[in-house]
């Protein structure tokens, strides 16, 4: 029982030391004043307001939508049927794509931008082409994983060959059966990795900067102006990280619940 106790005692200290800086960052987003006080002497949506009527917030924030979803976009349609074909036909293929994702962890950002920049600056390219080109890349690991997982959890070897028993084409088996059956997965896997994109700040900040501003890098320079406009910053971050969690906790259950079917 000592030792329940204890544990028990470790897990609430960890958990209050790991939430306790997030919930005051919420809370000095609304706070009105907050300098001697242990809470908030009061409470406001000024900072918000003046957030969303902040037009660099809501270009940078356009930006960083933009950015991540046009990554992922190329991942869907360039990785993803590279996967497929991989994984269904080519199985003796897929260690190369097993040590293309432990390259890309291999790589600090630093150094990656280091080497993009002094590549690629050479040859004219657009630098925000480069990032979304390294984004792109940067992605494969969880574009990988939630591909072969969910391919892996229908058996779509053996779905495809059902499909093309009774009578469908090759097309018809992928378009009708088998991407509708593993479409849970794939969306939840391109939702991670937008979420990963949207965080990103190392790479876009030393390659672009603020030629091309997202909301990491307006929030790092609102950071040494206004302590409150930045934590509203996070605050939104964390609400829009929080629905993204949700839809892809949502999603992996509906996947599971497709394959005990």
């Amino acid at each position: 029982m000592k030792k329940r106790g204890f544990a028990d005692l470790f897990f609430l200290l960890l958990v209050v030391y790991l939430v306790l800086p997030v919930v005051a960052t919420m809370l000095y987003a609304f706070a009105t004043k907050w300098n001697k006080t242990i809470l908030p002497e009061g409470l406001t949506f000024k900072w918000l307001a003046t957030l969303f009527q902040d037009a660099e917030f809501i270009q940078a924030f356009g930006r960083s939508v933009l950015l991540s979803s046009g990554a992922v976009v190329v991942a869907l349609l360039v990785i993803v049927p590279a996967i497929f074909v991989i994984v269904l036909y080519f199985p003796k293929y897929e260690k190369w794509i097993q040590m293309a994702v432990v390259m890309v962890y291999s790589f600090p950002g630093i150094i990656l931008a280091v080497g993009l920049i002094r590549v690629y600056s050479k040859f004219g390219v657009p630098m925000i082409l480069v990032v979304l080109g390294a984004y792109v890349i940067g992605i494969l690991p969880y574009i990988y994983q939630g591909t072969r997982n969910s391919l892996r959890n229908v058996d779509a070897r053996q779905l495809l060959d059902a499909a093309q028993l009774l009578g469908a084409s090759k097309l018809q088996a992928f378009t009708k059966i088998l991407l509708p059956t593993v479409y849970p997965g794939l969306f939840a896997g391109a939702l991670l990795s937008f979420s990963v994109l949207f965080g990103e700040f190392v790479l876009i900040n030393l390659v672009v900067g603020s030629r091309f501003e997202t909301v990491q890098i307006y929030l790092m320079k609102k950071l040494s102006t206004s302590g409150h406009i930045a934590s509203a910053v996070v605050f939104i971050y964390i609400v829009l990280m929080g629905l993204l969690t949700f839809v892809i906790a949502t999603l992996t259950k509906r996947s599971k619940g497709v394959t005990n079917l």
